[in-house]
């Protein structure tokens, strides 16, 4: 019989609707119950394509004797972190702080009215690895329950309120105004002191993409001229796109690589790291003119758009890592395994690809016996990963054939690839809309729109907008102001968080700057205005996670970390910078200012790089190129390429249609009104602080001006 969680809308939580434990989503329902019967509430938080999250689910939430151990001791309760970060970081932050790691499945114990006593991250069924065993777990906290209940309930207590004032104090050890240029040269030699000159990345193994660090290291060269910035980001953007991390045959990126060399991916697809790492690969491709960095952002936005966008526009969460290996397809009762839809025996690449198996072999260093490492579950084994073994050259040097034959050969086989793989049972996706992630995505297609070739721009833009146009339609209510956080199944739920409120902002910005229709910068103004309202912290600086306003969040909480997704303060400093720039507000500096002065200059960079990388656009000055013209002519185009092609992180661009959208957007940006048509040509204006340069009309002129 299914649980309470079959009538929930989230994949994970439907994952689990048919355990025997007798799930409760987070709420009233279950924490009544907890004070009624006196029980201890167990809180398992994950999310969908988690592998560790099945691991768990199948060695433990299937298991007769450990759902009973759990119904009859505790009220289980299952949350969804994706849906809910504000019950996941409350929680997350207690993990950290008593058993000083993290990560998923986490596992909670809480007294009735919530406050944590004890908690984990996974738990193997009985003890092994130098883990606890789950069910000993649960016996024990059981039996503490009835003979040490007033300890654990002062304990508890006192837990939070160090908690509460571990929160209160963070992030607020800054000077009080904006870190000087020296913290972000700081920084810069941060990153040097822990970067693998030889592999790429920061530090051993594992290694995660963190996109906001390498920005942050794009944006320091862009300011300060720092040669050895961009090569950090540039060999480790290369590295990581080399390596098994990247698929080479369906394109976008895996979660995050487990060994140093960036080989050994763990598998699961997430749509903020392809968002993110368009956005670094753009970038990259921008610093340095290289097609190869434009290659691969175009590749995993083909990715996204094929495989993660809803039929109405929106952008899907996640795919799973895990799946049933092809040779166990149809069969009743299939185990799934991690990586399965993804690895390959020697002999099925030679079936597929005939007369190019050795140019493949040799290229992603496919092996007889398979490549890939031992693991103890024995999923790779006899199997290869396909990562960049050897370059072009090489390849056609060891074949004899010309590199353009080898170029066409690899794209031969990997449509064969692709088609035979299409044909294998595929991971779950997560189809769930989050308006948070969506945002980032919309800037990553709306920033291609304006930096990749014209005859691709207009599909990214077309997509960008259609994907806006969905969060608008379905997730933003303009009477009430109220953005929600998450569509599936027809359902738009769960009111939005400040990280909802400042990615959308930023994608909509991009937008904006994409195509020039003020309705964005209309949408992005009233967000802004309505996170302020509920999250800024107006006694010091910066925007709080939640509004305060549910009571079963223990904790209002500011994420000052730029992890694997960046912190909303972050993104909303950097917003707020370019709104000012475009509006004038001296109110959205200031709000900026005040933001940029709460962080530790000492540890800016490393901890929060995104917003590192908004100090260095304040200490940078951001310029304004306004283009005047229309889209579908040579003479318009001719001067976006020239901008296109221009590595200017910390500039504004505001494209104009000469005409009536001229005088739509001059009512909002007054600026920009007298902004004309020189000689009936397209025109560029170059300024900073509303100041502009001497209007051009050529490509070259405006070169010149870009570069000066």
């Amino acid at each position: 019989m299914p649980n309470r969680l079959a009538g929930e809308r989230s994949p994970y939580l439907l994952q689990h609707a048919h355990n025997p434990v007798d799930w409760y989503p987070w709420g009233a329902e279950a924490f009544d119950k907890a004070r009624r019967e006196d029980k201890p509430i167990f809180l398992s938080v994950g999310y969908s394509t988690c592998h560790w999250c099945h691991v768990m689910e199948h060695e433990s939430f299937e298991d007769a004797r450990i759902a009973r151990l759990l119904n009859e001791r505790f009220v289980p309760v299952k949350v969804d972190r994706e849906e809910r970060p504000d019950v996941d970081r409350v929680y997350m932050t207690f993990v950290q702080a008593t058993t000083g790691a993290g990560g998923w499945p986490m596992s909670v114990w809480l007294t009735p009215d919530l406050k944590p006593f004890f908690g984990g991250t996974y738990f193997p069924p009985d003890s092994r690895w130098g883990r606890p065993g789950f069910a000993d777990v649960l016996v024990r906290i059981g039996e503490a329950w009835g003979a040490e209940r007033a300890r654990i309930d002062a304990s508890a207590g006192d837990i939070v309120e160090r908690l509460r004032g571990t929160a209160d104090a963070a992030g607020e050890t800054g000077r009080g105004a904006s870190a000087d240029v020296a913290s972000l040269a700081e920084g810069v030699d941060q990153f040097r002191a822990v970067f693998d000159a030889r592999r790429g990345g920061f530090g051993d193994a594992p290694k995660f993409p963190r996109p906001a660090e390498l920005l942050f290291l794009l944006g320091e060269h862009a300011r300060a001229g720092d040669v050895r910035a961009l090569e950090m980001a540039l060999e480790t953007l290369r590295a990581m796109a080399l390596g098994g991390m990247r698929d080479h045959v369906g394109g976008g990126f895996h979660r995050y690589s487990v060994d140093g060399d960036w080989r050994v991916p763990h598998f699961e697809k997430m749509l903020y790291d392809q968002a993110q790492l368009v956005l670094a690969y753009l970038e990259a491709a921008q610093a340095t003119g290289e097609a190869f960095y434009a290659a691969v952002a175009e590749d995993t936005l083909e990715y996204v758009r094929r495989d993660l966008t809803d039929a109405a526009g929106g952008f899907h969460s996640a795919e799973d890592a895990d799946s049933v290996p092809p040779e166990q397809a149809g069969v009743p009762g299939a185990r799934k395994s991690e990586g399965a839809f993804y690895i390959w025996a020697d002999q099925e690449i030679a079936a597929l690809t005939g007369a190019d198996a050795d140019v493949v072999r040799l290229r992603f260093g496919v092996e007889p016996d398979g490549n890939a490492p031992h693991d103890p579950h024995g999923e790779f084994t006899g199997k290869n990963l396909l990562y960049t073994a050897r370059t072009i050259e090489v390849v056609a040097s060891r074949t004899g054939r010309a590199p353009a034959d080898v170029v066409a050969a690899l794209e031969r086989s990997r449509r064969a690839l692709f088609d035979a793989r299409n044909r294998r049972p595929r991971p779950q996706r997560d189809d769930k809309v989050l308006t948070a992630w969506n945002g980032l995505m919309i800037a990553a297609f709306a920033r291609a729109a304006r930096v990749l070739p014209r005859e691709r721009a207009a599909a990214d833009l077309w997509t960008a907008r259609r994907a806006a146009g969905f969060l608008r339609d379905r997730m933003w209510d303009p009477a009430t102001r109220t953005l929600l956080r998450r569509y599936r199944d027809g359902e738009a739920a769960i009111e939005g968080y400040a990280e909802d409120y400042a990615y959308l902002v930023w994608g909509l910005l991009e937008l904006f700057q994409a195509g020039g229709d003020p309705a964005w910068l209309d949408w992005a103004l009233a967000l802004q205005a309505r996170q302020n309202e509920l999250f800024l912290d107006g006694d010091r600086g910066g925007w709080f996670s939640t509004t305060g306003q549910d009571p079963t969040v223990l904790l209002r909480l500011k994420e000052d970390y730029d992890g694997a997704e960046p912190a909303a303060g972050s993104v909303a400093t950097l917003n707020q910078l370019t709104l000012s720039r475009l509006t004038g507000d001296a109110g959205a500096a200031a709000i900026a200012e005040r933001a940029l002065g709460r962080v530790d200059p000492g540890r800016i960079a490393r901890v929060v790089p995104l917003m590192a990388r908004a100090l260095s656009a304040r200490h940078a000055g951001m310029a304004q190129i306004v283009l005047v013209g229309r889209p579908d002519r040579d003479d318009y185009e001719a001067l976006r390429d020239e901008v296109a092609a221009t590595y200017l992180p910390f500039a504004i661009v505001v494209p104009v249609t000469a005409g009536k959208r001229q005088d739509e957007l001059g009512r909002r940006l007054p600026w920009i009104a007298p902004m004309s048509l020189h000689d009936g040509r397209a025109t560029a204006y170059v300024c900073r602080d509303f100041t502009c340069r001497a209007p051009v009309t050529g490509a070259d002129e405006l070169r010149s001006l870009l570069r000066s």
